[in-house]
């Protein structure tokens, strides 16, 4: 560039150069994507790339008992739990009530559940409550892995890290459930597959446990099919369908989660958007709620003409996704079944579409043919949304940005009611005299359900109506509850 003289050269200087405006962009972007999240590890960004599977670890007690990401993260995830704690009212009152009475002494708990500081409360209410535990992660995606490092140091055999592979995931639940000297005789499991493991590798400890607690959609519907089977020789509670896990978890979490989640990784703003929810259950009921209060167009896809009807009342079009997959700007999934999103819908869509899943886990949409569609980025795969924005910006090839968004539950007391939930289930099933409950699947009993609610109604200066006698009486109902059918939902 010519320049009339050297004052006009020296101030254009000041000004970045196209790779540098390309290089600040990169700054930005990568930035806005690695903002603190409660639900993410602070070292997601590590550069230790070395297995924790590799590494020889001991916390303050001596112990090697378990596998997590770095055990010295362990005072940091000491704090997120501590914090966590302040906002899960119920638990803690349920663990202060209880502790000194130790209903889980003798019980010896396998679970597989996200891990993060606040199933950590439910985990160490668990072990207050007299029950030895040992720990794994539900999904590789959602550890935070301080606070598995804070389990692993209080001396919880913890077997979990953020990013684990599929080999990584079956190793860690093998290792929970295979130990020398010790034997579960209790499941607590989310999504179904700690449960699957220890029916097909281990027959013989799945005979002798006292009950299951499940707490997803699929892993209650694998639990059904084993019963219809005659296969389920134990008691397994749904906690899934319980009034509190539907409405508080599922509606009122994911109304939240979701603009959380997205807003956390691509900062888009969605006025005007094009969103396609795939699913009208209690998920995709509270998401079509945020996402149309910021002003997105919304439109649902559906199987169940009862869900299909209750979205044309609430004012959203029922469509089917082949049919506006080219228009769409984002795709939501929240379905809990297998193969929502294709191939051949991925091949369809808008250059950019951002496609998330807020189901249980990555089955909903075709990962295995999206990373052979993705192009090469920095990082590789494991790294895609810290370049999200970096990359829609820089390349000119048609791109899908798969967002994994986990359902998880916030630091919001509304959000972790249905944490109690399995804690009471896991009592009731362990307590249980013989007889009450057979080889089949149940339901939480209301009276437990409408108890966890009242744990948290203190927390709003909430004050609940008596009823009279003679309105009991009418109404066919005791004083104190429950007050509503075991099949209410």
């Amino acid at each position: 560039i010519q320049f009339a003289n050297a004052e006009d050269k020296q101030e254009f200087s000041k000004y970045p150069t196209k790779a540098g405006r390309r290089s600040l962009s990169r700054s930005i972007s990568q930035s806005s994507t690695d903002s603190y999240s409660s639900a993410a590890s602070y070292t997601d960004s590590s550069d230790d790339e070395t297995s924790p599977r590799d590494k020889a670890q001991v916390n303050t007690h001596g112990s090697s008992d378990f596998c997590v990401k770095n055990i010295k993260q362990a005072e940091f995830g000491r704090r997120e739990i501590e914090i966590a704690e302040q906002d899960m009212s119920a638990l803690i009152s349920l663990r202060k009530r209880a502790q000194g009475e130790k209903p889980l002494a003798g019980a010896k708990i396998v679970g597989c559940t996200h891990i993060t500081a606040q199933t950590a409360v439910l985990i160490e209410t668990l072990v207050a409550l007299g029950a030895q535990c040992r720990w794994t992660a539900c999904n590789i995606y959602s550890t935070q892995n301080e606070v598995a490092a804070a389990l692993a140091e209080t001396g919880v055999p913890v077997f979990a890290w953020k990013g684990e592979s599929e080999d990584d995931f079956w190793w860690c639940i093998d290792r929970c459930v295979n130990t020398e000297g010790w034997q579960a005789n209790m499941i607590l499991d989310d999504g179904g597959d700690l449960t699957h493991w220890v029916y097909k590798k281990y027959p013989s400890v799945f005979k002798k446990a006292r009950g299951i607690v499940e707490e997803s959609v699929t892993g209650v519907h694998r639990l059904y099919q084993l019963s219809k089977a005659g296969k389920l020789c134990v008691p397994a509670m749904n906690v899934n369908d319980s009034v509190t896990k539907q409405k508080f978890d599922n509606l009122y979490c994911c109304r939240e989660s979701i603009l959380d989640g997205l807003k956390r990784t691509t900062d888009i703003m969605f006025g005007g958007k094009q969103v396609v929810v795939c699913g009208y259950g209690e998920v995709g009921k509270g998401c079509c709620t945020a996402l149309k209060a910021l002003g997105a167009i919304v439109c649902i896809t559906e199987i169940d003409p009862i869900c299909a009807l209750q979205a044309c009342m609430d004012g959203f079009r029922v469509v089917k996704l082949s049919e506006v997959i080219r228009q769409m700007d984002v795709v939501i999934t929240c379905t809990g079944n297998k193969n929502v999103v294709t191939r051949e819908q991925l091949d369809r869509m808008k250059n950019g579409c951002i496609v998330c899943n807020m189901g249980h886990s990555n089955t909903e949409i075709d990962v295995v043919n999206f990373k052979q569609i993705t192009p090469q980025i920095p990082n590789g795969f494991k790294k895609l949304l810290k370049h999200v924005l970096q990359h829609l910006v820089e390349s000119e090839q048609k791109v899908y940005p798969y967002i994994q968004l986990i359902l998880r539950l916030l630091s919001i007391t509304t959000t972790t009611t249905n944490i109690s939930d399995p804690a009471l289930a896991l009592i009731e099933l362990f307590n249980a005299p013989e007889g009450r409950y057979k080889q089949d699947v149940y339901l939480l009993p209301k009276k437990m359900d409408e108890y966890v609610a009242s744990l948290h109604l203190p927390n709003f200066d909430a004050h609940l109506t008596e009823l009279t006698d003679e309105q009991a009486k009418y109404m066919g109902l005791n004083k104190n509850g429950p007050f509503k059918p075991n099949y209410y939902r």
